[in-house]
């Protein structure tokens, strides 16, 4: 093989598709090249010695060769399989979650490093955290402070006055299109305002500004747990100017396992 056509990465696999009779196409997070969609010829075939290697979510080790439409894939070597998230319904949906997230703010074609490091750890805090909502809700705070859209939650994201807590216990304004938290006042012109409960704004904030091994064995209460992530997802929502296409689906799971 022409060496000068070949390259080495190491990838994440975020999504697969069916191609022509037997191949797949594969959608990769790397780090140096961002989003790849690249072709894995042969690989629906039982006797395919790549399949396993390009399992969804799979962290693997590639040498890709340039072709005309999409690369190819030559070679690859697993590096970690997170088995769990193909085992487990509720660990496989989040990671579906995290997957498409990501793919909404991967560059294409140059460096996606920091990005690739996150969804790795995410993936991995899926896999081996008790309660696989609370690292999603952590990955997506983690995710929007990396790509600039830090949600304001400890002063007013109106006026960036400190927040005035002259109601105890009555929820706090929290508006997605402003970008966070609001006092009253700037409440009254916000367009939409979610009345976020003072447990939900602390477990936010505790998300936001700890280490993943100071919260990960937080106990959240399946109500709180829905709260935090229906203000989330408003937010995501506004941001990437649609709802998630599997945040769907995670609401259906989630009603079924309550």
């Amino acid at each position: 093989m022409d060496r000068s056509r070949a390259y080495v990465t190491e990838a994440i696999v975020m999504r697969r598709d069916d191609y022509g009779e037997a191949d797949r196409l594969v959608t990769l997070l790397t780090p140096d090249y961002g989003k790849l969609r690249v072709l894995a010829k042969g690989a629906r075939k039982p006797t395919s010695r790549k399949a396993g290697h390009i399992e969804l979510f799979t962290r693997t080790r590639l040498l890709l060769a340039r072709g005309r439409t999409f690369d190819l894939i030559t070679q690859a070597e697993l590096v970690e399989a997170h088995r769990p998230l193909r085992e487990e319904i509720q660990r496989g949906a989040l990671a579906h979650y995290l997957c498409e997230l990501t793919e909404r703010f991967a560059p294409e074609g140059s460096d996606a490093a920091p990005l690739y490091d996150l969804l790795a750890d995410g993936l991995s805090w899926l896999c081996e955290t008790r309660d696989p909502r609370l690292a999603a809700r952590y990955f997506e705070l983690r995710l929007l402070t990396l790509e600039g859209y830090r949600p304001q939650l400890f002063r007013c994201a109106r006026t960036q006055s400190p927040l005035v807590d002259d109601a105890p216990g009555a929820p706090v304004a929290f508006s997605p299109s402003e970008g966070g938290v609001l006092s009253n006042e700037a409440a009254l012109l916000a367009r939409d305002v979610f009345p976020l409960s003072r447990s939900g704004l602390a477990l936010l904030r505790a998300l936001q500004t700890q280490p993943f091994g100071a919260v990960r064995s937080l106990d959240v209460p399946r109500e709180l747990h829905e709260h935090v992530e229906r203000a989330l997802q408003l937010y995501i929502s506004v941001i990437l100017e649609r709802r998630p296409r599997t945040a769907a689906f995670l609401d259906r799971l989630a009603r079924e396992m309550r």
